[in-house]
């Protein structure tokens, strides 16, 4: 398998655009990666898109504004997945030696509300939303391992922080901790302001083997780890259970394992933050530290700006925002400009290594649901 590199990447501010279609916004960020590159647009030899609300033939509609056509063309959903999933694939086109270079792009446009059950998700249909989903994991590690309110908070506080130094944000005002406890119950433990808006949005990476890598002008950074994994069937006639904590357990191991580094090489990260619990399940799922100390991280700075191992320094699911097919692929927008010394205000400082970790789709308790972990070097 050859190397695979990021050349070029570009990004829309996240936000609600009602009057806007995929066609209108997602070409930009496909410009900006394609400008920053460097590379001629004759040069690149597939496209691949992730979206899961965008209908169909939603790559070629995109191009065909930009005149950009006759190239291989594939289309993605994997619901929060997506856009990690869009970027495997096109990674295993340059890796294996189908082409030289690859554009990658996330887009989505997302209705306010809670987003819809998949057929035959019939506990959804009667309460058990995402929200209560995750609240039901908070509420889990709360008592097992005694994770408090304030601390689940505080990730929230933290990501805010983070969105309020990215021009890119949603969300770009800080929050205190006594406003996300005291914003709007959604389902017990969580409130408002620990969960994601939905949002508008659109990312475009440029991939490259490397020796179109080697004559581009920005600092390429390498892929060093690509990994999809998918949720273990279990029946739950038979006492079976699956775990989300599982599958980004597996996905986290096999990208260290890929990439030949441990969990404490990572000097910065982007983890799926969609609810504050999220982010304290993907810290311990992702070995960044014990079982049941996630709320500790977070709570000591950890995980800060300024932090030891700063965690969505975008500002996350939460105040970034997640527009679902978009997200994936911003995580390593993100992370490609923060190896690179190119983040202004929220720049964490010497960063050499940094993960990305997306996941969504489960079917609580069945197994299924899609994961995807990114390890970018420079």
């Amino acid at each position: 398998m050859r190397e695979v590199f990021v050349i070029g990447s570009g990004m829309i501010p996240f936000g609600r655009f009602p009057q806007l279609m995929l066609e209108d916004f997602a070409g930009k960020a496909v410009s900006e990666a394609l400008s920053d590159s460097g590379v001629d647009r004759k040069q690149i030899g597939m496209a691949v898109f992730s979206t899961s609300n965008g209908g169909r033939v939603a790559g070629q509609r995109v191009l065909r504004e930009l005149s950009l056509t006759g190239m291989p063309i594939v289309n993605v959903e994997n619901a929060c997945a997506g856009g990690g999933t869009s970027l495997h694939v096109g990674w295993m086109a340059v890796a294996s030696g189908l082409h030289d270079v690859v554009l990658v792009v996330g887009m989505e446009k997302m209705e306010k509300g809670l987003i819809p059950p998949n057929p035959g998700e019939y506990e959804s249909f009667l309460g058990k939303t995402l929200p209560a989903k995750y609240a039901l994991r908070a509420s889990k590690h709360m008592q097992r391992y005694g994770l408090t309110k304030e601390q689940l908070a505080m990730v929230s506080v933290k990501n805010h922080r983070a969105g309020a130094l990215n021009p890119n944000a949603h969300y770009q005002e800080e929050v205190t901790l006594e406003q996300v406890l005291l914003s709007r119950p959604v389902a017990e433990p969580l409130t408002l302001l620990q969960c994601c808006p939905t949002t508008d949005g659109a990312a475009a990476l440029i991939i490259a083997s490397a020796e179109v890598a080697r004559r581009v002008g920005q600092k390429p950074v390498r892929i060093a780890a690509s990994v999809l994994k998918s949720g273990i069937y279990r029946n739950p006639a038979k006492g079976q259970s699956a775990s989300d904590d599982d599958l980004a357990e597996r996905a986290g191991l096999a990208a260290y394992e890929m990439a030949g580094m441990q969990p404490s090489d990572v000097n910065v990260a982007e983890v799926h933050d969609a609810f504050t619990i999220g982010e304290i399940l993907a810290y311990e799922n992702l070995g960044f530290c014990p079982r049941g100390e996630g709320g500790r991280l977070v709570e000591e700075g950890v995980t800060s700006l300024g932090g030891r191992l700063p965690v969505n320094p975008s500002g996350g699911r939460l105040s970034l925002g997640h527009p679902l097919g978009a997200t994936g692929v911003a995580q390593v927008v993100e992370l490609s400009r923060q190896l690179q010394a190119r983040s202004g205000a929220r720049q964490v400082g010497g960063a050499k290594t940094a993960l990305a970790h997306v996941q969504g789709g489960s079917t609580p308790g069945i197994g299924t649901g899609a994961a995807t972990v990114h390890i970018l070097t420079v």
